[in-house]
Order: structure tokens, then C-alpha cells, then sequence
């Protein structure tokens, strides 16, 4: 007998779920990333009375009822419908996308469904946004209180776009009474991501710029997940953290990692990245090296107040994105092949972090020169 349709399948689950408890949650981006790993969570969840995945594709996660159609498209307000939470992961957070299209997705994709939300009954949505809001600042606190004032500028990749969600989510209940906005804040996020921050752990040095004092602390994307599902559940609201306990050192790092440093001054650390950038070599911003420079440290007490607890640890999470990382070579920000990554790797410390001799022979063949 062949199995029933998934669509099928669906009704069912939730035919027997809708006589008990539990809030319908809404999952936009559900069919990769982030969005995937919580859409299969709250699936399998006995306190979730039903999940509606929404996104450009469909997910595999059969138990689910899907809408398939762009986050910006105002017609998602009546796929909303019925939904007690919504949680926003439809974000482009990838390196390689042309920055003002990425911006443009980002923030009206978040307008929209903020907007959707309230049209159609929602009582909360759900935004995921980063602690590099707080910004990486000599004078931060060592950790920063989730109350801090959010000191980032848009000079880092995809920042400006995680400050403007967050103004937005701000703003909602204000233009949308009854509508409730939780903001979770993940410190580095690792497990299937690629960040300018991971690929620090790609290059064959890992550049300390001199008199800086870089402290790391990582979250890793399972840990991610059950705090997403907290703030479905409604266990904890509001504006929150999450991470590992603590922080590593950069000595720390460097010990574990077993990758040596290169130490630059800051003029020249920044001023390598700003031109390299400026000529489209590298993808990330000058900006992002602030993150490598100077702490950002949160505190997850709202969290740990709601009972819970992440289950992975600082080292754990760097291990796992050190075997993650292995075999990918990265200069200056830019994944290199691997005749660029042997030649860079030959010529020592200056190509290793500026990249320059190998990422400009690798642009003039590309343009004939």
C-alpha cells in the first residue's frame, strides 16, 4: 500500500495534536538553516499544537503545513492566519550576496512580516538577530548585560540589517497594539553557518591586531534552536541572549586551535582590509575586524531565569567548527583554491594576511590582464 501524501500525513498530525495543548507556530525560512532544524524540532514537539513552514521552497519536514511564497509578499498575512506565534528566520546572512540587494531583503522581509503578523491575529513574532548588535568595543563589559545599549554601527556584514530588524521590531507594538516582538541574540553562531567570523578560523594565521584584546564566545546552532523554541513556547520574552557559558581568551584559542597568530598594528590591519574590500577582492568590510578585536561577551541570565542551559561549551563549539573549517582556505576574508591557498601558505605571514600577491593574481586572470 503505497503511503499517504505528506499533505495528508499533515492533517493528521494535526487532527490529533489540535484536541491538546500548545501554541500553532509559524516558521518563515523553514526549509533551510536554522529555520529547518527548528521547523523539525517543533514538529516532533508534544507542546506544539501545529507548525506552518513558510519559504521560497518546500522543506522535508513532511509532519508540517506548507506555504510556499516570498516573506516580502504581503499575500502571507492570510498564511498567518491561525498562527499564535511567528518566529523570522527568513534572513540573508550569505557573504557572497550583493550587500544593498541583501539589505533590501532583510529589512523589507522583516516590515512585511511584522505587518502580516498583526493583519492576521498573531500575538507574538520571533526576530533572530545577532549579539554583534551590542558592538565589539575596547570599553565593553566583560559580559555585556542583555540590557546594554546597542553600540554597533552598520559597518560589518549584515549588522545595519540586524540593528534596522531590531528598530522594527521595536516599533510594532507601538503601531500594532496587542502584537508582542522577542529579539534572541546568538553570540558567534556555528554549525552549517559561513560568517566572516568562522572563516577567521580558515585562514593559516589568526591576526591579532596589536594592543587589542579579543575574547570569544560561540553559540552553537543546536543550542540556537532550543532557545528559538523557549521564546515559541513563551517561556522567556523579551529582548535575550544566547551562547555558551563564558568566554576563551585569544590565547585560549590559539592554544586549542593549535593555529599560531600573526600580530599587525591597527593602522595596518584595517587599512589592508578597508582597500582590499574597496577593490572587491575580499567580501567582508573593514568593520568586521572590530569583532576580532575587542570583546562582545554576553550574558544569557534571561535565559538560564527560564531553566535553560546550553548543552555545548565554548571549547566544544571551536572544536567543532575547527573540524567544520578543515580543508577550507581562507585569506583576508576570501575562500582561495587550492593552488592560491599553497601559494599563500609558502609565502609566510605578509600573503597570509593580506592575501594580496594571491587574491590579485587570481583577479587578473579572471579579467585577462
Amino acid at each position: 500500500m503505497s503511503s499517504p501524501d505528506p499533505q495528508v500525513r499533515a492533517a493528521r498530525n494535526h487532527s490529533t495534536r489540535s484536541a491538546g495543548r500548545g501554541p500553532v507556530v509559524a516558521v518563515t525560512g523553514a526549509a533551510s538553516g536554522v529555520g529547518d532544524l527548528l521547523t523539525r524540532r517543533l514538529a516532533g514537539s508534544d507542546e506544539i499544537k501545529q507548525v506552518i513552514a513558510i519559504d521560497e521552497r518546500r522543506g522535508e519536514v513532511s509532519e508540517a503545513q506548507w506555504h510556499i511564497l516570498d516573506v516580502r509578499d504581503p499575500a502571507i498575512a492570510e498564511k498567518l492566519r491561525g498562527a499564535d506565534v511567528v518566529v523570522h528566520l527568513a534572513v540573508d546572512l550569505d557573504l557572497e550576496s550583493d550587500a544593498a540587494a541583501r539589505t533590501a531583503y532583510n529589512v523589507r522581509g522583516a516590515q512585511t512580516v511584522l505587518t502580516a503578523a498583526a493583519a492576521a491575529g498573531v500575538h507574538r513574532v520571533v526576530l533572530c538577530t545577532s549579539a554583534m548588535v551590542y558592538g565589539a568595543l575596547p570599553d565593553n563589559d566583560i559580559p555585556l548585560s542583555e540590557d546594554a545599549e546597542l553600540r554597533a554601527t552598520a559597518e560589518a556584514t549584515g549588522v545595519g540589517d540586524m540593528l534596522e530588524i531590531e528598530r522594527l521590531g521595536r516599533r510594532a507594538p507601538r503601531a500594532h497594539p496587542g502584537l508582542q516582538v522577542t529579539v534572541v541574540r546568538p553570540a558567534v553562531l556555528v554549525g552549517g553557518t559561513d560568517t566572516a567570523l568562522t572563516r577567521y578560523f580558515e585562514s593559516p594565521r589568526l591576526l591579532v591586531v596589536a594592543g587589542s584584546r579579543p575574547t570569544w564566545q560561540f553559540c552553537h546552532v543546536e543550542d540556537l534552536v532550543s532557545a528559538l523554541e523557549y521564546a515559541a513556547l513563551e517561556k522567556v520574552d523579551g529582548e535575550f541572549a544566547v551562547g555558551c557559558e563564558g568566554w576563551l581568551e585569544q590565547e585560549e584559542v590559539e592554544e586549542l586551535s593549535g593555529i599560531r597568530r600573526m600580530e599587525l598594528p591597527s593602522a595596518v590591519a584595517l587599512g589592508a582590509a578597508a582597500r582590499l574590500h574597496r577593490i572587491g577582492l575580499t567580501p567582508s568590510p573593514a568593520g568586521d575586524l572590530a569583532y576580532t578585536m575587542h570583546p562582545w561577551v554576553v550574558s544569557v541570565g534571561r535565559l538560564h531565569d527560564a531553566g535553560w542551559r546550553p548543552k555545548w561549551t565554548n571549547e566544544e563549539v571551536l572544536a567543532a567548527l575547527l573540524e567544520e573549517v578543515e580543508g577550507r582556505h581562507t585569506v583576508a576574508g576570501r575562500r582561495l583554491g587550492r593552488k592560491d591557498a599553497t601559494a599563500a601558505g609558502a609565502a609566510g605571514a605578509t600573503v597570509a594576511l593580506l592575501g594580496t600577491a594571491a587574491l590579485v593574481r587570481q583577479m587578473r586572470k579572471r579579467r585577462g590582464m
